[in-house]
C-alpha cells in the first residue's frame, strides 16, 4: 500500500493527514475520508485507513486538530475536541478541508465520495454531509449526536438544501452520551429533508463499541466485539450499494 502523509490547510491551521491507497490499481476508484475521534489522529484511525485501502479505495484521514496532534487523556481531547463541537460552522469548515484534498486527487473518482467517523469523528462526518457537499454517502460509528455539552449550547449550522447523498448511523443502545431526544433529533431532520438514512441500533451496546481498549465502565466507553463486527460489515455493505 502507498502511505502518504498530505499537508493542507484550513484558513491558517496547518494539517496533516493520512493517504492509504493501492498503486497496482491504475483506474479511478471511490474514496473514502475518516473523520478521526476526539484522541486526534491516532493509529486506530490510521488502521481504519488502510482496512478501506484494502477494499479498494482511496483512503484519507482528516486531521481536525492541526499538525496531526494526538493527545493522550480525557482532558487533553475534551480541550482540543470542545472548539470544533461549539462552532458548527467551523467543525464543517475544517472537514470540508479534507474533502477539497480529496475530491481533487487524480486517482479518485470524484463522483463517487464517502466518509465514515467515529464518536467526535462521527459527529464531524455527519457535518460535513450536513454541510451539502457532493457526498454518496457517510457512515458514523457511535458518533455523538447531540448539541449540548457542559450546559452549553453549539452554534449550529441549518442542514443544506437538496442533499442527494445517503448516510448510515450505527449506534450502541446503551450509549450514555446520545439522548433519546438527540436520535429523534436527527431522525426527524433527515426524514424532513427527504434524505435517504438508516440507523442500526445494537442492543446491549454502549459508546467506543469499535475501541478495542475501550474498557470505562464509569464513561461508558465499552469495547464489544459483535457491535464492532457487524456494524463494519453494515458499511461495506453500504458502500458497495451507494458507490455505483
Amino acid at each position: 500500500m502507498h502511505k502518504e502523509t498530505v499537508s493542507y490547510r484550513q484558513g491558517s491551521t496547518e494539517l496533516l493527514g493520512y493517504l492509504v491507497y493501492d498503486p497496482k490499481v491504475k483506474t479511478r476508484r471511490p474514496a473514502v475520508i475518516i473523520a478521526h475521534a476526539w484522541r486526534g489522529l491516532d493509529q486506530f484511525a490510521k488502521n481504519k485507513a488502510e482496512q478501506l485501502a484494502n477494499l479498494g479505495y482511496v483512503a484519507f484521514c482528516a486531521d481536525m486538530y492541526g499538525d496531526g496532534k494526538v493527545v493522550t487523556t480525557n482532558d487533553e481531547s475534551l480541550a482540543m475536541m470542545h472548539p470544533l463541537f461549539m462552532d458548527r460552522a467551523l467543525l464543517q469548515s475544517r472537514i470540508k478541508a479534507a474533502y477539497d484534498v480529496v475530491s481533487a486527487l487524480e486517482l479518485v473518482d470524484k463522483s463517487n465520495i464517502g466518509g465514515i467517523g467515529f464518536c467526535f469523528g462521527g459527529l464531524t462526518i455527519i457535518e460535513l454531509f450536513r454541510s451539502g457537499v457532493d457526498l454518496k454517502g457517510v457512515v458514523s460509528f457511535h458518533a455523538v449526536l447531540g448539541a449540548e455539552m457542559a450546559g452549553m449550547h453549539a452554534k449550529t449550522v441549518p442542514l443544506a438544501k437538496n442533499i442527494k447523498g445517503s448516510i448510515l448511523i450505527l449506534h450502541g443502545h446503551d450509549d450514555p452520551l446520545v439522548s433519546s431526544s438527540d436520535i429523534k433529533a436527527i431522525q426527524d431532520e433527515l426524514t424532513e429533508a427527504h434524505i435517504d438514512w438508516q440507523m442500526h441500533i445494537y442492543g446491549g451496546t454502549s459508546h467506543a463499541f469499535t475501541v478495542p481498549q475501550a474498557n470505562d465502565k464509569t464513561l461508558g466507553l465499552i469495547f464489544n466485539p459483535k457491535a464492532n463486527e457487524r456494524s463494519w460489515q453494515s458499511m461495506v455493505n453500504f458502500f458497495t450499494e451507494v458507490f455505483t
